[in-house]
């Protein structure tokens, strides 16, 4: 099963980010590659998370920890 994962996320990459640009320099490449992972990262909704960001889902995981 983790392959599948690996998979999917190595298919979105290459499909967000890497198709996307025709990089010119390696410091390009490189700066490309460190924006979508922040936004990847922090910014976008995944669906394992109930469809929040990463920093929502942990947020309220937060909130509801000290909650109890």
């Amino acid at each position: 099963m983790q392959n599948a994962f690996v998979e999917s996320f190595n298919g979105r990459f290459r499909d967000e980010c890497l198709n996307d640009t025709l990089f010119s320099t390696l410091s390009e490449t490189h700066s490309a590659i460190i924006s979508w992972k922040e936004d990847y990262n922090h910014h976008r909704p995944h669906s394992a998370l109930g469809n929040m960001s990463p920093v929502e889902f942990a947020r309220k995981s937060t909130l509801e920890k000290q909650a109890a």
